[in-house]
């Protein structure tokens, strides 16, 4: 769709492409490469993935934008249903397709003339960081994991924000799921979840909604296909699946873990740093919160994550 919240760096080419997953969807893909770009030689390539509600041409790009700079292949994409990706009802979520995503980004580049196939690894921002890591998991073709500002979505459904999701409140979100399938099977329409980012923000507006629609509402971040809704009904998968139980599996490969000194949601990347196996690294960024990390490129790690790519993708 373009409306692109960065300018693209005269050093590097960008270019759609488009793919399908195993389930048949059409995923909508921006391809960066070095502007001296040989097909002949042979890169390593990162596949970056948007925080859960974002899209290609905002988070993702802008750190494609810059590794590509740097030397690697990168490859932006919009998930399924979401974006300008195929798939029907709009706006689903998923853990299983939005894992799926992730190896299908993995297929498409080692597919690639020019790129080094075993050379290929993967960052994830947000809510995209609990998916790379569980595709991580399974998938031996990635080689090493980065993530930054990593939300895990399952355990924000299953168990709400920080915990706060007792017995009684799950069952009451339980009893209105279930209430709201039959009605969206009656009607044929399936709802969406409110929005993530509030358009309006007021004193009386919760810190975290104000961070997200700071970014997403405002020119800073805004993009039309960025809405930061899901069908309501999304949420049972993520309650019922856990994204992150075999992270044992990824070792020996690498995982790296960025957040902000002051994010909010920086228990999500310390839990992950306590239950994976090494090698393992958490690194903080000083003053930075959640939000932070998707687009402020003077606080982006940007050389911790060429250094890490670097030694873990030989």
């Amino acid at each position: 769709m373009g409306n692109y919240i960065f300018s693209l760096s005269d050093n590097v080419i960008r270019k759609p492409v488009s793919y399908k997953n195993r389930f048949g969807i059409t995923l909508a893909a921006d391809l960066y490469l070095p502007a001296d770009f040989d097909a002949d030689a042979s890169y390593p390539a990162l596949l970056i993935g948007a925080p859960y509600g974002g899209v290609k041409e905002q988070g993702p790009g802008i750190y494609a934008n810059e590794l590509a700079q740097r030397g690697y292949v990168a490859l932006t994409f919009d998930p399924s249903y979401n974006g300008d990706s195929t798939g029907q009802p709009r706006h689903l979520s998923s853990p299983e397709i939005f894992v799926e995503d992730f190896h299908a980004g993995v297929d498409f580049l080692g597919t690639q003339a020019g790129v080094d196939r075993n050379r290929i690894g993967v960052i994830g921002i947000c809510g995209s960081g609990s998916f790379g890591l569980s595709a991580a998991q399974v998938d031996k073709r990635i080689k090493a994991v980065a993530t930054v500002s990593m939300y895990d979505i399952s355990k924000l459904h299953a168990e709400g924000f920080a915990g706060t999701l007792d017995e009684d409140a799950r069952n009451q979100a339980l009893d209105a799921l279930a209430a709201q399938r039959w009605a969206e099977f009656e009607s044929g329409r399936p709802e969406l979840s409110e929005r993530g980012s509030p358009l309006q923000i007021d004193e009386d507006t919760h810190a975290i909604g104000c961070e997200f629609g700071e970014f997403y509402s405002r020119p800073r971040g805004y993009h039309p296909n960025s809405i930061t809704q899901f069908t309501q009904t999304s949420a049972l998968s993520f309650m019922n699946f856990p994204l992150l139980d075999k992270l044992s599996w990824i070792a020996p490969r690498p995982v790296l873990l960025i957040m902000g000194e002051e994010a909010h949601s920086r228990f999500y990347s310390e839990d992950v740093f306590a239950d994976a196996a090494e090698p393992k690294e958490l690194y903080i960024v000083p003053g930075s919160n959640h939000v932070d990390l998707y687009d402020r490129t003077d606080v982006i790690p940007f050389n911790k994550l060429d250094n890490f790519f670097t030694a873990a993708l030989v």
